[in-house]
């Protein structure tokens, strides 16, 4: 068969290289998340260390971001671009399959990434709905894990009482609207204070001051919240966009590699046993 039949025949995306890029790409930024979840490294946590965060550490782990997309996806790329089978074609077109197979592992591995997340998000989801409705269990969700301090103060006191998971995530759902323009309504604030002096058993007068001590708290530290989901938003987009420019220029650079025979590692390995 000749080469030109040959080049025809043959697919221009060879999906073995891309997917071992993939596999690279995810390998690394899987060891590097995990080292950074266990020293905390993170903008927004379930955990309530978040709300001890500052700016400073927001910037921190924006960085941090970044250099996850340029390691995961600088190895990841260049394993695509250097396992890539050669072609008789000219330098050009090759140097742009090459960037292009780089790009389709970084497209890759945001579907996969995608495809997680919303499985986790479909499992997670039916356990953790204690109302009528995805909203209302989404709503809950989120209060507890941006409030759930507030939560605990409004609902805190000595005394025995029964199950508290209904009450506790429909006060969640009011709390939020602490951070919207209108505030928490006077009906609500009434509705807590009510519900807040039947489980502590005190006058409404104690318990209407725990309530607006409480909205005023969620205020503030939904506020916070909504400012660090911002700057976890543009950081993820730009680590995103860094991470596939870098994909290309890694599997670009591979492919010259491939084209020149060279083996970087190998022959610094053979140069520290010389």
């Amino acid at each position: 068969m000749s080469a030109s039949g040959d080049l025809h025949i043959r697919p221009h995306f060879q999906w073995p290289a891309i997917l071992g890029g993939v596999a690279v790409a995810a390998g690394v930024s899987f060891t590097l998340h995990a080292f950074a979840t266990g020293i905390g490294l993170s903008v927004i946590s379930t955990a309530p260390t978040w709300r001890d965060s500052s700016v400073v550490n927001w910037v921190l782990t924006g960085a941090y971001l970044l250099f996850v997309a340029v390691a995961a996806f600088a190895l990841g790329g260049y394993v695509a671009g250097r396992m890539r089978a050669p072609l008789a074609l000219e330098p050009a077109e090759l140097e742009f399959r090459d960037g292009m197979h780089g790009l389709a592992t970084w497209g890759l591995s945001m579907v996969l990434t995608a495809l997680l997340a919303l499985g986790a998000v479909a499992t997670t989801a039916p356990a953790v709905a204690p109302s009528a409705g995805g909203a209302g269990a989404s709503q809950s969700v989120a209060g507890e894990n941006i409030i759930a301090s507030e939560l605990d103060e409004l609902f805190r006191t000595t005394r025995v009482i029964d199950e508290l998971s209904y009450r506790r995530a429909e006060a969640a759902r009011i709390l939020l609207k602490a951070s919207g323009h209108n505030g928490v309504p006077n009906a609500d604030r009434n509705y807590l204070t009510a519900l807040a002096a039947t489980v502590m058993g005190s006058p409404q007068g104690e318990a209407r001051a725990r309530v607006d001590r409480v909205i005023s708290t969620s205020a503030q530290e939904l506020r916070r919240a909504r400012v660090a989901a911002v700057i976890q938003a543009f950081s993820i987009a730009a680590a995103l966009l860094v991470g596939a420019v870098t994909a290309w220029a890694a599997a670009v650079e591979g492919g010259r590699d491939r084209e020149q025979g060279v083996y970087h590692f190998w022959e610094w390995s053979r140069r520290r046993r010389g």
